[in-house]
């Protein structure tokens, strides 16, 4: 079996561990059962959760059993951990439906093989929706010393500010008897989870002391952070799903594409599969060729390719290729050419009739017409990739892609769009 510990290490993305020495004697004794939970807060993953999901593959990878948990239960409840302020509660319906499509979306990273490593997916909803409240208090709720709950990080820094409600103070005894019922079910001995699981992670493995007398161990993952300060996982219009209806694969494809150089060796070891051989050729690349962006490319393929897909890439590349002028953007879907004029400065007119000069300036691709005028007199204009050299050129209905869109670019890099509504 491959010693998973030792490639953790080496990818750099082990936080904490709840005994470092036991938890290597456990795995070095033969397959263990791993969990990591995902609660429904959303309609989709984000890369925050990938990162623990690619944790709980390796895990598989090296011969562990996993087991994927979607919080049908914890998530009507919310996670105080990492917050400064309530939850939301989201309705039954909302909650059902959310765990249902983050299901569909953690099944794709495992396998399901029927073997010793096959994995399991459950909700926690199987076993919480059927213990009653008095049931919760005795039998699980009374392990658990407030002085220690109180203590925990995530409970201290909201007294500390606005408070926190019963409902939210609760999440850690869900948390904990989830992973007592998984250890007794089967016989799960680990619990993964970002850094900020930390305590409930702990707490957990505590209840389990306490009620089985058995040691069990706990990880997390170290947060991710980029190197120019922003947060990982973001863009200017929001976090980056893995749900392709919220983050489309075109602009999934491009965050990858553009991280920068002190950041994409690290986003290759966390997330992607490519051996230490490789990921060493790769940061050699950066640091002797940055122009050529070698390393971004293989990140950007690599992980779009584990998320939507080898035919998805193709069309994203396509896509990234055309607007550039090396390829044909009349053989772009349409959906693949929306998605990418999403990304861009875009204008949208009720119907054809400006010159392209006003449609330049329309777009916000250059600050007036008269840097419109300019860019075509000096050869820098584009209309679907055609060099456009007369000033009063007014786009018609044959210019149109999809009958919808044109695509405009003002010297080799500067893309913008225009939609006929």
């Amino acid at each position: 079996m491959t010693d998973i510990l030792d490639e953790l290490e080496w990818r750099d993305v082990i936080a904490q561990t709840t005994d470092a020495d036991a938890l290597r004697k456990a795995l070095a004794e033969g397959p263990i059962t791993v969990y990591a939970g995902f609660d429904p807060t959303a309609p989709s993953i984000h890369m925050g959760n990938l990162a623990t999901l690619l944790i709980l593959t390796r895990f598989q990878r090296a011969g562990h059993r996993p087991i994927a948990l979607v919080g049908g239960a914890t998530g009507l409840i919310g996670d105080p951990s990492g917050r400064s302020t309530e939850r939301s509660l989201n309705s039954s319906d909302v909650v059902a439906d959310w765990v249902s499509r983050i299901r569909g979306q953690v099944e794709r990273f495992l396998s399901f093989d029927g073997g010793p490593a096959s994995a399991t997916v459950v909700s926690n909803l199987e076993w919480t929706g059927k213990m009653s409240a008095i049931d919760f208090l005795r039998d699980v709720g009374k392990h658990f010393p407030v002085n220690r709950m109180l203590a925990r990080e995530s409970v201290a820094a909201r007294l500390g500010g606005e408070g926190l409600s019963y409902t939210e103070f609760s999440y850690q005894i869900l948390q904990a008897n989830d992973y007592l019922e998984l250890y007794r079910r089967h016989d799960c001995a680990l619990q993964l989870g970002g850094s900020d699981q930390w305590g409930n992670i702990t707490a957990g493995v505590d209840l389990i002391r306490r009620v089985e007398g058995a040691h069990v161990h706990g990880l997390t993952g170290k947060l991710i952070t980029k190197a120019d300060g922003t947060k990982f996982g973001k863009t200017a219009g929001g976090a980056i799903w893995l749900d392709p209806a919220l983050t489309s694969p075109y602009a999934f494809y491009q965050y990858w594409l553009n991280a920068d150089d002190r950041d994409v060796v690290r986003f290759l070891k966390v997330f992607t599969f490519r051996s230490q051989e490789e990921i060493a050729e790769l940061e050699k690349a950066v640091a002797e060729r940055p122009a050529a962006r070698v390393a971004q490319r293989t990140l950007a393929e690599d992980v779009t390719t584990l998320v939507h897909g080898e035919a998805e890439l193709a069309r994203v590349v396509a896509a990234s290729r055309a607007l550039f002028g090396q390829g044909s953007l009349e053989e772009l879907d349409a959906r693949t050419l929306e998605s990418a004029l999403a990304e861009v400065p875009k204008a949208t007119v009720p119907a054809l009739g400006m010159s392209y000069v006003d449609l330049l300036a329309e777009s916000g691709l250059v600050d007036s017409k008269s840097a419109a005028r300019r860019a075509v007199k000096e050869g820098g204009a584009y209309l679907n990739n055609v060099k456009i050299t007369d000033e009063e050129y007014v786009p018609g209905q044959d210019d149109l892609l999809h009958g919808r869109f044109l695509v405009l670019r003002r010297g080799k890099r500067t893309i913008g769009g225009v939609e006929v509504a």
